[in-house]
């Protein structure tokens, strides 16, 4: 499956969705040609990316069951029991939810700093349903929860990789490339303190690939 359909595959029934930074606008017509939504909202702090989504979705915006708002993250975006984030880089995912609030449902796709998204949503009391990898000629994380009822805890491999990563086969493929750029860049000369950090990633790295860690 490519990143859209892998996103839209983690997507349930809701009264209102929202996709946030929807860029096209593929996952809400997703939702709303599979009615799995009754109504949705589209948002993106670009008016110009926007107007890509208003131009895909335009009868639904035209029948009312699609309201497109020009705003920052969830600044503008009331009533949602189901938001889709994907796309953004796991801080600016934080920034949101703490300008916010974490809405009842959740599916963030995030494209850096996964494990303070992970610690982030668990400190919060986060239920985390779904903590998985997908390859799509590179690979990405996809994390699916709810707001409440979380009291797991994870482990250091866990909050790197993502809890049910650690049982999918794609994450052997992704540490093994990440390993070889690591030894890649062990074989040229850099700063001794640069150096122990890379090592130290690649014994964490081979530790969580071995089932070690």
């Amino acid at each position: 499956m490519d990143r859209i359909s892998q996103i839209c595959s983690r997507l349930e029934r809701c009264g209102v969705f929202a996709d946030v930074g929807c860029d096209h606008g593929y996952c809400t017509q997703y939702m709303l040609k599979n009615n799995l939504c009754d109504r949705a909202i589209i948002s993106d702090i670009s008016e110009k990316s926007l107007n890509k989504a208003r131009t895909l979705l335009k009868d639904y915006c035209e029948d009312g069951r699609v309201n497109a708002v020009c705003c920052d993250g969830l600044t503008g975006v009331e009533g949602a029991d189901l938001v889709l984030i994907a796309g953004m880089g796991g801080e600016e995912i934080i920034k949101i939810l703490n300008q916010s609030g974490i809405p009842p449902k959740f599916v963030f796709q995030p494209m850096s700093n996964l494990p303070k998204v992970r610690e982030y949503l668990i400190n919060s009391g986060c239920a985390i349903e779904e903590d998985n990898i997908f390859a799509d000629g590179k690979y990405y994380f996809i994390i699916k929860g709810r707001k409440s009822g979380g009291s797991e805890k994870y482990n250091s491999a866990q909050l790197a990789f993502g809890r049910d990563s650690l049982k999918n086969p794609v994450l052997k493929e992704y540490l093994s490339e990440e390993a070889e750029k690591i030894r890649g860049y062990l074989s040229g000369s850099m700063l001794e303190e640069n150096r122990r950090l890379l090592e130290n990633r690649l014994q964490f790295i081979t530790g969580v690939y071995e089932g070690e860690t």
